[in-house]
């Protein structure tokens, strides 16, 4: 550690070597943790199933981490770190049922990887679920430190495990932490978000340091440094490690120590771990380490390390940390007796897993998602004397009211805040009204934005954040699709994530390229998020409502050329505006308009079935069919109401399947299948398509623009063709 770096860390509380308590059940877990990984590799036919890694190496580190994290904390493991969670409390046992893909695993029920937990259980850190950890879990980490960090602004606790929920025995079993002293241990929280070395590169990385250092959020990056990255050396991957990259962030403070020394690394933490905790801003440690086992056990040390592993053998932390007890006066025979006990328990422990029962196969569906809040409408939609509202202050108006109802959201994206309220002035004032530290602006980072709100809603803060133009979402997607989507499912229904991603959509009078997309085929496309798109403004009200209250990620869809029903057509999008507290459940239809009862009787019926701008040109085209078309506006697009769709198909026996978006391989298309295939009895003509040309983006003049895009003239040739079918 360099003189600058500890005076930079000088804190109030001294610090202090660990006690003879900690230092004995420090060894013993490490020898805990050696004894597992020799176990699976002379097992490897038997656990090398599904891949996995060890912490071989690393565990002087994980282990004086897990020292500093306790029941009121957060951590962000990654897929090396099974010496961390020993040394928070978990059992050899626990580990071995999650390495062999069992049902009682705690994790995940047997859905994902050895060393990928998710566990919210009491006098234990929160670790809640994330990805592969390969730079991934930055933004959900920073994002836990961002919702801690508000709801103490605010006064509000965070999300706590329920106390009766404890491990299998009904006793949990004491981690480092609470060999702590009693006053050490009443602390405000902190976050620990570990990484290796190799990750360091990705760019998410870097949007989670800006904003933990723009807004100073209570988090240690601790990165572990064994300078591989699978078959990769760190010459070949990157210009500078970690403690270097730091550098460049201002206010981000540095650690930098031996990793494979127990006890340097336990001052190391102790100092970061105060420093954070103390409120004074985040830490990036970066320990050194040697890599000792395989990178995985698809991936084995002995394909590529050659002379290098003999090299970092000698790096070994155990034999050090063992010398280290001889000379602290630790007697031979009671370092031997630990080993003994240590390799007991992890025998017995294997033993034990390996008689346990897999999953019931019949459970494979469960938790796609958490049940949702909202089953049904409720509230005045058309309240009396009410004036009518456009769509995007339906919008506003929406947020307006749960911000006021529910201090623990908060609402940011790029330029939501300060005086500009939005590009469409659909934040107009909030920030004002409720602070900057509620309505805020984020730098032009997607990724963060969508990613950061799973950490905040495993802290029990409801964000809903924006993304500026459906065109920009797509640096966003790997954080929805990796550690939003599959959160739920593979966390067995521990860490539903409540996110509201409000997304501008859509194109309209030279928007080009960049302003105009349609991406909502994309989205569904996604399994574990909810998408909406809603057509006019009292549905706006009602749907973002229950999208803000559904424990799910959801996408919400609004339509710019619907926002103040300028364009020639849309003026239905302006309604009568729901009273606050109006609410509508998610994965309803509604029959936007109704064909005449004689000429469905007599068969010169059809239905459109859409959504957003294509419901305005349905209605614009059906005034020259007057009676003919009925239009079912799907309102939410995930999950969909199939059980409408089917019934207006059946009623009609015709019917069109209208999109703005390019129609090849698109959710139009995909859709219209679906119904040939389960109404084909039913059915008087094909179903008919209609969407924009299979171009990849939508040009800026506006002639060209009109050819892309359907139109109602379009949509009236269609319903005419099909009608005459």
């Amino acid at each position: 550690m360099t003189a600058e770096t500890a005076a930079a860390f000088e804190t109030d509380a001294p610090n202090t070597r660990p006690d003879a308590a900690t230092l004995r059940r420090a060894y013993l877990l490490m020898r805990t943790a050696d004894e597992m990984a020799r176990l699976y590799e002379e097992n490897k036919a038997v656990t090398a199933r599904y891949v996995h890694a060890t912490a071989r190496g690393h565990e002087a580190i994980q282990l004086a981490a897990a020292c500093f994290l306790g029941p009121q904390d957060y951590a962000a493991p990654y897929y090396r770190d099974d010496a961390m969670l020993l040394g928070m409390g978990l059992q050899p046992y626990e580990l071995m049922l999650q390495l062999m893909a069992k049902r009682d695993d705690p994790f995940s029920g047997g859905r994902t990887y050895y060393s990928h937990p998710s566990l919210r259980r009491a006098g234990y850190p929160t670790i809640p679920h994330q990805s592969s950890a390969t730079g991934m879990q930055a933004i959900p980490a920073t994002g836990v430190a961002h919702g801690l960090k508000y709801l103490e602004s605010q006064g509000i606790g965070p999300l706590m495990a329920d106390p009766r929920d404890q491990c299998e025995s009904g006793t949990p079993l004491p981690g480092l932490y609470e060999l702590l002293p009693a006053k050490a241990q009443d602390t405000a929280p902190l976050v620990v978000c570990s990484i290796g070395d190799g990750a360091m590169t990705e760019g998410e990385v870097a949007e989670a340091l800006q904003m933990a250092v723009l807004h100073q959020l209570p988090i240690i990056y601790l990165v572990q440094d064994n300078d591989w990255g699978i078959s990769a050396t760190s010459r070949e991957m990157r210009a500078m490690d970690a403690y270097e990259f730091a550098a460049g962030f201002k206010g981000l403070h540095r650690l930098q120590f031996d990793g494979a020394d127990f006890l340097a690394s336990y001052a190391g933490m102790q100092q970061a771990a105060e420093y954070v905790r103390q409120r004074r801003g985040p830490v990036l440690v970066h320990a050194k380490c040697p890599l000792l086992g395989h990178h995985t056990s698809g991936v084995r040390r002995e394909w590529y390390r050659g002379d290098n592993l003999a090299q970092h053998t000698t790096l070994d932390p155990l034999p050090r940390f063992h010398q280290q007890l001889l000379e602290l006066g630790f007697a031979e025979d009671e370092l031997q007796q630990l080993a003994a006990q240590a390799r007991t328990t992890v025998q017995q422990d294997y033993e034990r897993a390996l008689a346990a029962p897999n999953p019931d196969p019949a459970t494979f569906q469960d938790h796609e998602f958490a049940p949702a809040a909202v089953t049904e409408e409720v509230g005045e939609r058309s309240p009396a004397g009410a004036d009518k509202a456009l769509m995007v202050d339906a919008a506003l108006h929406a947020v307006d009211d749960i911000l006021r109802e529910f201090p623990e959201a908060l609402f940011y994206g790029q330029d939501v805040g300060g005086e500009l309220g939005g590009v469409f002035r659909e934040a107009a004032l909030l920030a004002k009204k409720y602070g900057d530290a509620r309505v805020f602006n984020t730098p032009i980072q997607e990724a963060y934005i969508v990613g950061s709100t799973a950490g905040m809603s495993a802290v029990g803060a409801k964000a809903i954040v924006e993304i500026q133009f459906a065109d920009y979402i797509w640096p966003g997607l790997n954080q929805l699709v990796e550690e939003l989507s599959k959160s739920c499912y593979l966390s067995n229904g521990q860490f539903p994530v409540q996110s509201l991603i409000r997304v501008p959509v859509g194109a309209y009078g030279g928007g080009g390229p960049y302003h105009s997309g349609s991406v909502e085929s994309t989205l569904l496309t996604i399994r574990g998020i909810k998408v909406v798109y809603p057509s006019n403004a009292a549905d706006m009200k009602g749907l973002l409502r229950a999208a803000f209250l559904d424990p799910n990620p959801v996408v919400l869809l609004e339509h710019k050329g619907l926002y103040w029903s300028k364009v020639a057509g849309t003026e239905d999008a302006k309604t009568v505006e729901p009273a606050a507290g109006y609410v509508l459940p998610l994965g309803k239809a509604a029959v936007a308009q109704p064909a005449d009862a004689t000429k469905l009787r007599n068969g010169e019926t059809c239905v459109v079935i859409t959504y957003g701008m294509g419901v305005h040109w349905a209605k614009t085209a059906s005034r020259q069919l007057p009676g003919q078309v009925e239009i079912l506006d799907l309102r939410t697009l995930n999950p969909l109401d199939w059980e409408a769709v089917q019934a207006a198909v059946r009623r009609h026996g015709k019917a069109l399947v209208l999109t703005e978006e390019p129609l090849m391989n698109s959710f139009a298309e995909s859709l219209a299948g679906r119904i040939q295939r389960h109404c084909f009895q039913q059915l008087d003509a094909p179903i008919f398509t209609l969407g924009a040309a299979n171009l990849p983006a939508i040009a800026l003049n506006v002639e060209l623009e009109k050819q892309m895009l359907p139109n109602p003239d379009k949509v009236l040739a269609a319903l005419q063709e099909l009608l005459g079918y």
